[in-house]
């Protein structure tokens, strides 16, 4: 194939064009992108629950990784999408595009190579994402994000 493909070859063969193909086959030890590592710090600042990453470099072309968490209500929804804009804008990375801040149910902030779902607990379960994308692979989080969510709530005996 040539050096600089046309619009035409990359739109159909986005993976040999973009030099993709090598990543479609993820090492199980390959480290998370440190962007990844921000927006996971910066969601566990803000006290998100059930941080999940899925690998979809071998299953989409849009994106390559899903950071998910959720909030227990539309403050903390904001607050969790508002530190990780932040986080990221201070580290040099910005957000291609924000969707659904308003409402918040449902937050999507666009970095391009990940997107991170930001949903209220209600909208997670509705639209569980990680049984959509079952065909990604969960990437196994460091241990500092291994902690289980507190709850509030007594636990009945």
């Amino acid at each position: 194939m040539k050096d600089n493909p046309s619009i035409k070859e990359r739109v159909l063969n986005p993976q040999e064009a973009s030099g993709r193909a090598n990543l479609a086959t993820p090492s199980a030890d390959e480290p998370l992108d440190e962007r990844i590592i921000t927006a996971l710090r910066a969601a566990d600042d803000k006290k998100a629950q059930n941080l999940v990453v899925l690998d979809l470099r071998a299953v989409a072309t849009f994106t390559d990784y899903f950071v998910i968490t959720s909030g227990a209500n539309q403050r903390q929804v904001q607050a969790i999408s508002d530190e990780v804009v932040e986080k990221l804008k201070h580290e040099g990375t910005r957000a291609a595009r924000v969707e659904g801040y308003r409402t918040a149910e449902w937050i999507l902030l666009d970095y391009g190579d990940f997107v991170v779902h930001v949903f209220d607990t209600k909208a997670r379960g509705f639209y569980d994402l990680e049984r959509l994308w079952r065909e990604g692979k969960r990437v196994a989080l460091p241990k500092e994000f291994a902690h289980e969510t507190a709850s509030s709530l007594r636990k009945e005996s």
